[in-house]
């Protein structure tokens, strides 16, 4: 049976109201537990999804795609405040924080006004499997700091009973939201496995187990917060110096480009399953935007999110109703449910979050290991492993680099010519493909050195020689046949080739076009 990946479902208010509330649910949790990965307080974080679900849902350029807190960006922003908080305090770290989610959110308007969004229709298939993978590797290592427990002499791994209670409330956490769906859809199994697991807590605590809760985080990053009630998000204004922008600016950039990488990406995701299509370069600043308020905001940054835009298309969101509800309804719950919220268990948050990293990684690419070529299993796996060991953007980066260098050496291994003999008793070979380092082997694997006749033509009219490996490839060929006592004629090669050809005082004819924009790739014309 196929399986239909169009959903197809009506646009109306309320769809979009329905739907905007079951996101709301979902993010709540994720939005406390992206914090943790952050290390910083929960408050950050719940500021971040509501301004970012809110700006993205207004001024973005995908209807029904849902923005908040997310692992991608917290995990490159998490390194920057242990450093910064270990060697010159909490405030400072958060001051650093906010200041590089500005630096963020400015690259991505930029991107966005200088109509990039495009270009990421160009990054293959390969290396977003590898992001995706790489993204959730470490979205799961990252859960693994909650198992430790902040002391006089650092942090210490939890004791036995407690690690054991921890791992038990993890793993009821994982098969509530696992198997509930199974059963009824009626309730999201996110939030039901958390009030589960949260009841149960309590009444674990009441017998004398030690639980670590979301106020006890609180409280253990900073001893003077008593409860995380919060209040609609104050005005910051974080101090700038020369210092604080050299130190953020490199996880700002990062953090700027896995956004926009995992928002468009999101982006052409929705626009298949909808078929409809998205703006990505309104989309680029609507992140942007929304990461600038964020740091005058108090908001840890963020960007689209994959697991929560899937819940909005699937429950029917389809306008920007569908976000706009899912924010606001995160702002009612986190001002008049904070109570409530300082009662759920880290080990449900760490729960929901491993439940995440295994829904995120795409596990299809693992079943294709047989049914694709090498070379993009090459490169899913050096995106994958450069996500886990270096960054997110950098993975891109290399990964798209490698898919070049691929499709170049594929493009260059067709390199072919046809061949013509004329009534003078010359041979031509009509080039047909580039020169460079990629098609130098097939190139001379071309000539018939032995057998071709006294007079060879090398037709260059549909051909072009790009680097210097390709000259050296030619004054190879005239060598060759010059050994022979053989003339060799080339046609229709450009003023550079000209000027870098060694050997032309041993060719007979050199016919050289007029070809102003033709620039080789070569140190001596540099």
């Amino acid at each position: 049976m196929m399986i239909d990946l169009i959903i197809n479902k009506p646009q109306n208010i309320k769809n979009d109201v329905l739907s905007g509330l079951t996101v709301a649910l979902a993010l709540v949790p994720e939005a406390i537990a992206f914090a943790f990965v952050a290390h910083v307080d929960p408050r950050v974080g719940l500021y971040a999804a509501f301004m970012m679900g809110l700006i993205t849902a207004i001024f973005g350029g995908r209807p029904g795609m849902i923005s908040g807190a997310t692992g991608a960006v917290a995990v490159i922003f998490a390194p920057m405040v242990i450093a910064v908080s270990a060697a010159q305090g909490m405030s400072v770290a958060l001051n650093y924080l906010f200041l590089a989610v500005i630096v963020m959110g400015v690259l991505q308007l930029l991107f966005g006004l200088l109509k990039w969004g495009k270009f990421i229709r160009l990054i293959p298939h390969p290396v977003m499997l590898g992001f995706v993978n790489g993204l959730a590797i470490v979205i799961f290592k990252a859960q693994f700091g909650q198992f430790y427990i902040r002391t006089d002499n650092g942090l210490e791994l939890l004791s036995s009973t407690p690690l054991l209670v921890m791992c038990v409330l993890i793993a009821l956490t994982m098969g509530i939201i696992q198997f509930l769906p199974k059963l009824t859809k009626a309730v999201p199994a996110t939030l039901m496995a958390i009030v589960t697991v949260t009841i149960l807590s309590v009444i674990l605590q009441s017998n004398g187990y030690m639980i670590i809760t979301v106020l006890d985080f609180i409280k253990s990053m900073d001893p003077t917060q008593t409860t995380m009630a919060a209040s609609l998000p104050s005005f910051i204004m974080p101090t700038v110096s020369w210092e604080a922008l050299k130190t953020v600016f490199p996880y700002a950039f990062l953090a700027a480009s896995v956004g926009l990488i995992e928002s468009l990406m999101t982006l052409s995701l929705v626009d298949e399953l909808t078929e409809t299509r998205g703006r990505g370069n309104k989309e680029s600043i609507g992140q942007g935007i929304a990461n600038i308020v964020n740091g005058f905001f108090g908001g840890m940054g963020g960007c689209a999110m994959i697991g929560q835009s899937m819940i909005n298309i699937r429950a029917g969101g389809r306008g920007r109703l569908s976000g706009i509800t899912a924010a606001l309804s995160l702002l009612v719950f986190f001002l008049f449910g904070a109570t409530l919220i300082e009662q759920i268990p880290v080990a449900a948050l760490v729960g929901v979050m491993f439940m995440v990293s295994i829904a995120t990684f795409e596990w299809t690419s693992l079943r294709l290991f047989k049914q694709i070529p090498n070379s993009d299993l090459l490169v899913i796996a050096v995106v994958s492993i450069t996500t886990v060991i270096i960054d997110l953007a950098v993975a891109v980066f290399v990964g798209v680099i490698i898919s070049a260098l691929i499709f170049a050496w594929d493009h260059g291994k067709r390199m072919s010519a046809k061949t013509v003999m004329s009534k003078k008793g010359y041979k031509t070979y009509k080039l047909e493909g580039g020169l460079f380092f990629g098609s130098v082997t097939s190139f001379k694997d071309l000539f018939d050195v032995a057998n071709d006749p006294e007079h060879v033509v090398i037709d260059f009219k549909h051909s072009r020689v790009y680097d210097h490996s390709g000259i050296d490839a030619i004054q190879n060929i005239t060598d060759r046949y010059k050994k022979v006592d053989k003339k060799l004629h080339l046609l229709n090669l450009d003023k550079e080739c000209e000027l870098l050809l060694q050997q032309a005082d041993n060719i007979v004819e050199l016919s050289v076009i007029d070809s102003p924009d033709w620039h080789l790739a070569d140190d001596r014309l540099a």
